[in-house]
């Protein structure tokens, strides 16, 4: 239902020949090959595909932005901030014990 849709939407458009969407693959089955690519000829290098550098990039300035961001953020969890009131308390009785035996 779905490919007789598409067929006849191209042809109240006018297209001319099949469309990319609704033509079938150009193999039978898998050959077997990662991505179905079969390997180069000895001595001969993989060329790009446009996409590739771009994803790469900010992919890796992704990796670093996160890792430099999460470790300068502040700690704001709550037992750091009871740990830090604890001590503000004990030098707060610190101080009074001090005060209190040099007065005597």
């Amino acid at each position: 239902m779905l490919r007789s849709r598409l067929t006849s939407t191209i042809r109240q458009r006018g297209g001319d020949g099949p469309s990319r969407w609704i033509t079938p693959g150009h193999q039978e089955r898998p050959n077997g090959y990662f991505l179905n690519r079969t390997p180069l000829p000895p001595g001969q290098s993989r060329k790009w595909e446009d996409w590739e550098l771009p994803c790469y990039v900010t992919s890796f300035l992704t990796i670093v932005i996160l890792g430099v961001g999460l470790n300068a953020k502040p700690d704001l969890t709550l037992e750091t901030w009871a740990h830090q009131k604890a001590v503000e308390r004990l030098e707060a009785q610190r101080q009074i014990l001090a005060a209190a035996d040099d007065s005597d």
